[in-house]
């Protein structure tokens, strides 16, 4: 097997340098190079297409981590952006609201399960606030009940730097996939507690993805009733990827509120929380939700067309069927190599991690993302990728080559012995 040499970055490493002198770490959260393999990831993109983003310096990569989860379809989408620019000459911001707003409100309220009514925002952050909002002032309790990764915002960040104890304190985090946990929990605060808020997939940060086992996520709805907190599913990740209707509708639990973002316009920046009449109702006067740009209507058009494509293509049925040739591709290639890893999750969403077997699991896996980057293939150590419509079967197969030539590499440079 040929050896892959480092990738020339040069630019991306000047382009970074000058970044960290005019924001702080150069950029924000998960995109620092920490959150790869330093030194080995670029830092600077300067273009996508299809299934592939090439960086500053002109390498080209498989992108399976599709911009953390908005692209659905692929980067450059002539028909979206078509659409987007047909709304530019009509105008985007304005102190009132256009009609496309309706429509795209009464389009999701007729897919998603949970969909009585609509507030369009803009972030995943954005819309779980929203939602924890319309619980607390629907029930007048405080305490919110999380499982999994929610956003920045004050109550559910996960570095708590400049948030004061008594907001971080009301929040209570409790562990996917066991009901006894979070009965335990609800009965500890059943009378403080405004509402449970839960991705009905299972995507804890740096761990494997997780199906909801057999009857848990019914079982959080029981729960939920019994102890008489608003339900809310964090849709995020899962909404128009896992089905056009989210995992809701897959799984066939429908919570009082859900959230949704990411794929809903194939990367231009739109969410929304959705849910029953009964509990969105406090946001007409009980509870307060404003922004200047919440009713820019750009990102509007890109979804309804997104939206579109999804349904025309048949694109999430064909993203489940490739996607699970390729997890059990990966599997494959992963149980053969000896490496003491897995593959975990669900077709469209899957994650290679390492078993923490010995003193080196750290070292194995960041030696394995190396010669993943190196290949051409972008994945993350961190975080579980994607698969996307424009992905082809060169692609993928290109992507499964990467990997058993990074298993190969990785066994002989950090051998295990069982």
């Amino acid at each position: 097997m040929e050896s892959k040499p480092k990738l020339n970055l040069k630019r991306s490493m000047e382009l970074f340098e000058e970044a960290q002198r005019l924001s702080p770490g150069g950029l924000m959260g998960i995109r620092r190079p920490y959150n790869f393999v330093p030194g080995e990831y670029p830092i600077f993109i300067e273009r996508g297409y299809d299934g592939h983003i090439v960086d500053v310096d002109g390498n080209d990569y498989i992108d399976m981590l599709c911009a953390y989860g908005p692209i659905i379809l692929g980067y450059n989408e002539p028909e979206i952006n078509q659409e987007v620019i047909k709304q530019m000459e009509k105008g985007f911001c304005f102190s009132l609201v256009q009609e496309i707003q309706n429509q795209l409100q009464q389009r999701l309220i007729d897919i998603i399960p949970s969909a009585e009514m609509v507030v369009l925002c803009k972030t995943g952050s954005d819309a779980t606030s929203i939602a924890t909002r319309v619980a607390r002032a629907y029930n007048d309790k405080d305490k919110i009940l999380r499982c999994g990764y929610h956003g920045w915002h004050d109550w559910c960040v996960e570095v708590q730097g400049g948030v004061p104890k008594q907001v971080s304190d009301l929040t209570i985090e409790f562990e996917y996939g066991d009901l006894n946990v979070l009965e335990d929990v609800l009965k500890q605060h059943a009378n403080e507690a405004a509402c449970i808020i839960i991705t009905p997939v299972g995507h804890p940060l740096a761990h494997p993805v997780t199906a909801p086992p057999e009857g848990y996520l019914q079982g959080v709805r029981e729960l939920a009733d019994k102890y008489n907190v608003v339900l809310i599913f964090d849709e995020i990740r899962t909404g128009f990827r896992v089905s056009l209707g989210g995992a809701q509708e897959r799984y066939g639990v429908t919570p009082d509120l859900s959230v949704f973002g990411k794929a809903m316009a194939n990367g231009y920046p739109i969410s929304a929380c959705v849910g029953k009449t009964e509990f969105m109702k406090v946001l007409e006067k009980k509870a307060f939700v404003s922004s200047t740009f919440f009713p820019n209507s750009l990102e509007m058009a890109a979804a309804m067309k997104t939206i579109d494509i999804l349904e025309r293509d048949r694109v999430i049925e064909d993203i489940w069927t490739r996607g699970q040739k390729f997890q059990d591709a990966t599997a494959k290639l992963i149980a053969e190599s000896g490496v003491p890893a897995d593959v975990s999750g669900i077709p469209p969403m899957q994650f290679i991690t390492f078993d923490k077997v010995d003193a080196q699991y750290k070292e194995r896996r960041a030696f394995f993302y190396t010669q993943t980057i190196r290949r051409g293939l972008f994945i993350q150590p961190y975080h579980h990728g994607y698969i996307c419509y424009r992905h082809t079967d060169a692609d993928l197969k290109h992507a499964l080559n990467a990997i058993g030539e990074a298993l190969e590499e990785t066994k002989k440079a950090y051998p295990y012995n069982k």
